[in-house]
């Protein structure tokens, strides 16, 4: 039996025996029904035979069984579905009449900037080990294992991909031998000559990929289904390699799928969104999680005629219109990616229209750091990636400031974005090229998520989630979110960590950017950018100084599976370290510690050698997994004067990666930002993270009389402000119980769902009747639509 785990306390599973089997791209076909909130179709796997047994002679039986039996395992989660004989069965070519076929319905403009590039990493780690099934005859069968949790899957079969006219190309190149003449043998290997055509063949083989899906199936596949996987058996099967290479499966979504948000956007309209959450997209599709089934993807989505359909794709997909009502919207990835950084949003979005598109947005020429001659030899080198159609070796791709961009947002939303975030985005993408170079997607679209998105923004390939949160209060939150997020194309998606545990290799290098991206965009000169930067420093300090405190130790550590970080089993299957602990979603420990240490280095190494090491470092890596030892080890072998100061790889594991607690670097660093200008000034227009400061000072008094605060409020209008000034308000108003401020409050837990948690908490400990009132109150307004990890949070709060 599979292990049952807990959701909300257990570590996170990977199920998927990728040594075994990888999937090399999806084809989804997908109808999506807002009235019985189901997303209903088919998805088409491409595999090859995983690393392990990519060797091996199908024709070893010993050697297949002596490989299978450290991991054998009978399962009888639930009773296997038993395939129909009578092959006539198999369903027509009338089923996949609505593929699109690539490049249907739309211009195709890829050609021009090279934008078929797409890398991103997400996190993925937990697995079974099982790899094959004991059946009561005794025959062992070799079990392909799936990510999956909460679906309906209604089918598996094996397609036919040699029944697809002109198709004899890929078997004539396969040079086949007596063996692999067998039928069997002769689609695994067609699949493998589609999988592995050569990046400028990229049209060629979504082409094909699109056909091959539209096959017929030759047979139905044994299947079991379990808490977090999908299980299935070709019987007499013993072997990966023998295994069927190309497999469909019909499948359903369930409502209460943790994968996907269904809700309403701000101006009361339905819509879906994918949420970044614990388990990714498990219960939105069957996948391979962990991140090193890097995969490419198409899909085709079928819905009413007044949603727009937004996708990490590299095409700006323009709909087709199947019949009356019902529209067909078709993207497509060329570059490999997890499958957790597939992304999806159906609403009825408006798009903010732009003025005449420009890319000649500069930066202060006093802050930019120009690239150097070694910079542009990184260009010559060949990357180290599997091969795809690069953007990092496509000359008019290089030379692309700003990427082409659009905007999303309800109608309601529509006028703020216009003002705010079109004007933004030119001068933050622009930043992020000129500190880090050759954008690595080819497009961006910013979509303005539901009030109950989790959080303030979420990166995925050509697409950002931001919250509604970054919207008031003047450029200052919206923009250094925006940079957070665009940092994240490089840190994060173009390069991935190789264990999910090591999330500051994503989310550290985007905090430190943010700064570095945001300074720039806003043309601060050097005095500036210090100031601004030390102030937030300070603030940052506080943050990890509090957090510390008030969080459980081993939440704390960046590589909680320390030496034993990137490891998995035999199949390739793994666990995430906390990956499902509802609270850890709310740290920002990996965010800020990651932070701290890259400041430190830089500060060590000096600013402009720092930039030059994280450019050589994109150059290297991009397309990528990597571990911290990667960038630690190039960045200390760069500057090689560094060791005798006794800063090692093992030294930055042993004070920040590898203990809990604040770094023995930073212990007394706080008190030396107190010194800067910007903490200093206390009169005059303050800026934001000064009224940040502010109000966490006051917070800090034990007594604040009404007059007080309401002079407070009234001068710095503080209700006009951004969401990180007010959220300090809204806990002074709380610590105080200053009546007149319980509609802020109220405002803020209903508007502001991605920051207001904790406020919970705040109202229910002074144990005063009307702040729990106003905490049930708020609860019982947002508890349908909230994030399920942010109401379970909440309800432990209340309750």
């Amino acid at each position: 039996m599979e292990k049952q785990l807990d959701p909300m306390k257990d570590d996170l599973p990977l199920m998927a025996n990728t040594s075994h089997m990888l999937v090399k791209h999806y084809t989804l076909d997908l109808d999506v029904d807002f009235k019985s909130q189901i997303i209903e179709g088919i998805i088409v796997f491409f595999f090859e035979t995983g690393s392990r047994y990519r060797k091996t002679s199908s024709t070893d039986e010993e050697g297949c069984q002596s490989q299978f039996d450290e991991t054998c395992k009978i399962r009888a989660s639930e009773p296997c579905h038993i395939p129909v004989t009578d092959l006539s069965a198999c369903s027509s070519t009338m089923e996949y009449n609505d593929f699109a076929v690539c490049g249907k319905g739309e211009k195709d403009t890829s050609d021009k900037n090279g934008n078929h590039s797409n890398g991103e990493q997400a996190s993925g780690i937990p697995s079974s080990k099982n790899c094959c099934d004991i059946e009561n005859h005794g025959s062992t069968d070799f079990l392909l294992v799936l990510d999956c949790c909460d679906l309906s899957v209604l089918k598996v079969e094996e397609v036919d991909v040699a029944a697809v006219a002109d198709i004899e190309k890929f078997a004539r190149s396969a040079k086949l031998t007596d063996a692999s003449e067998e039928l069997g043998n002769l689609r695994n290997q067609i699949v493998h000559e589609l999988v592995t055509l050569p990046a400028d063949r990229w049209k060629e083989q979504l082409y094909y990929y699109t056909r091959c899906s539209q096959a017929p199936g030759c047979g139905e596949l044994l299947f079991t289904t379990g808490t977090w996987s999908l299980e299935i058996r070709k019987l007499g099967i013993c072997t990966p390699r023998d295994f069927p290479h190309a497999i469909r499966i019909w499948y359903k979504t369930k409502p209460e799928g943790r994968s996907v948000t269904w809700t309403t956007d701000q101006s009361g309209r339905p819509c879906v969104y994918t949420m970044g959450s614990p388990i990714n997209n498990r219960a939105l599709f069957p996948c391979q999680e962990p991140p090193v089934a890097l995969s490419t993807w198409q899909a085709t989505v079928r819905t009413a005629a007044r949603f727009v359909v937004l996708m990490s794709g590299e095409n700006s997909a323009e709909p087709v219109q199947l019949q009356e009502g019902i529209l067909s919207w078709y993207y497509y990835v060329t570059m490999p990616m997890p499958a957790s950084t597939f992304t999806i949003a159906i609403g009825c979005w408006e798009e903010v229209k732009q003025q005449p598109f420009t890319a000649d947005v500069q930066t202060n020429s006093d802050f930019s750091l120009p690239f150097s001659q070694a910079d542009l030899r990184w260009h010559e080198e060949r990357c180290g990636h599997v091969e795809y159609p690069c953007r990092f070796q496509n000359p008019a791709a290089r030379l692309q400031t700003v990427i082409p961009y659009r905007v999303f947002a309800p109608w309601c939303l529509m006028e703020n974005c216009k003002e705010l975030v079109l004007q933004l985005i030119p001068q933050c993408l622009s930043a992020a090229y000129t500190t880090l170079g050759t954008h690595p997607f080819s497009r961006l679209d910013v979509l303005i998520v539901p009030s109950n998105f989790s959080s303030l923004g979420m990166a995925s390939p050509h697409i950002i989630f931001l919250s509604q949160s970054v919207l008031p209060g003047g450029q200052h939150l919206c923009g250094a979110r925006l940079c957070h997020e665009i940092a994240h194309a490089w840190f994060g998606l173009a390069i991935g960590a190789r264990d999910w545990t090591e999330e500051w290799i994503s989310e550290g290098f985007a905090t430190y950017l943010e700064d570095i991206f945001w300074a720039r965009a806003q043309q601060l000169s050097h005095d500036e950018v210090k100031g601004q930067q030390e102030l937030k420093a300070l603030l940052r300090w506080r943050r990890l100084r509090d957090e510390v405190q008030n969080s459980e130790e081993e939440l704390q550590v960046l590589r909680p599976n320390k030496e034993n970080t990137g490891e998995v089993s035999e199949s390739g299957a793994s666990v995430v370290k906390h990956g499902l602990k509802a609270e850890k979603i709310f740290l920002q420990v990996h965010y800020l510690k990651g932070y701290f240490l890259l400041r430190s280095l830089a500060r060590a190494i000096g600013e402009a050698s720092y930039l030059a090491s994280l450019r050589k470092f994109v150059h290297k890596f991009h397309g990528q997994l990597v571990l911290s030892q990667d960038f630690l080890y190039m960045l200390l072998e760069d500057i090689p004067e560094q060791k005798e100061s006794g800063l090692t790889v093992e030294s930055i594991f042993q004070n920040w990666l590898d203990t809990s607690g604040m770094p023995k670097p930073l212990l007394e660093e706080g008190e030396t930002w107190k010194e800067c200008q910007l903490v200093q000034q206390v009169s005059g227009e303050l800026l934001p993270d000064q009224l940040v400061l502010l109000l966490e000072s006051l917070l800090e008094e034990k007594t604040l009389c009404p007059r007080t605060l309401q002079c407070l409020e009234k001068t710095y209008k503080l209700r006009e402000q951004d969401a990180e000034v007010r959220h300090r308000w809204c806990e002074l108003i709380v610590k105080h119980k200053y009546v007149p401020g319980y509609g802020d409050v109220e405002k803020f837990l209903r508007e502001d769902q991605a920051m207001g948690v904790y406020l919970y908490g705040e109202l229910m400990v002074n144990e005063d009747a009307k702040q729990q009132e106003l905490a049930y109150k708020c609860f019982a307004a947002a508890q349908e639509h909230m994030d399920v990890s942010s109401a379970k949070v909440v309800a432990e709060m209340l309750f």
